[in-house]
């Protein structure tokens, strides 16, 4: 990579901090578990940072690198979840972005009801939430264009009722 031709490192994860948060969100399990992962996605990126060649667009190899780590992430959670202790004693408020609390349940509802699904259905719906077009969806995740719509109609049947369950 030419560094006259693309963004700096820097630029590149403050252009992408709230699509790469947005993922860790849905992939964490406790209010902390964000933050872990920003940090460990934006650890991956520096050091794949110099071979990105721009063959796809900077923030298509973003999401794939963020939804990888974010899954490889939750993958060794489950394996390990036997051994694992929670804290769930420690509370960590994240301050909120969203004053109307209404606004603010919908957007919990919503994650929850994504955590729900199976992985590969969760990187869709966060890609989908992100307005991505299904072409660079299936960029991404390596579906074709058709399977993701399919995929999404299916979701969004799901997601509705999820949500609906949820704020009853």
């Amino acid at each position: 990579m030419k560094n006259s031709d693309h963004p700096s490192f820097e630029q590149v994860i403050e252009d992408n901090k709230n699509t790469i948060y947005r993922i860790c969100k849905v992939y964490a399990t406790s209010p902390v578990e964000p933050e872990d992962l920003f940090q460990e996605v934006t650890i991956h990126i520096w050091k794949a940072f110099s071979n990105f060649d721009g063959r796809a667009k900077i923030s298509t190899w973003i999401y794939r690198i963020a939804l990888n780590v974010c899954m490889r992430y939750k993958s060794r959670l489950d394996n390990r979840n036997g051994n694992l202790i929670r804290l769930d004693a420690i509370e960590f408020q994240v301050p909120s972005l969203i004053p109307d609390l209404s606004v603010e349940e919908k957007f919990t509802a919503l994650y929850d009801c994504i955590r729900l699904l199976n992985e590969p259905d969760q990187s869709i719906a966060i890609l989908i939430l992100d307005e991505l077009p299904y072409k660079e969806i299936a960029n991404i995740t390596g579906l074709s264009e058709n399977h993701i719509a399919v995929k999404t109609k299916r979701m969004k049947k799901v997601l509705l009722n999820c949500i609906n369950s949820k704020l009853s």
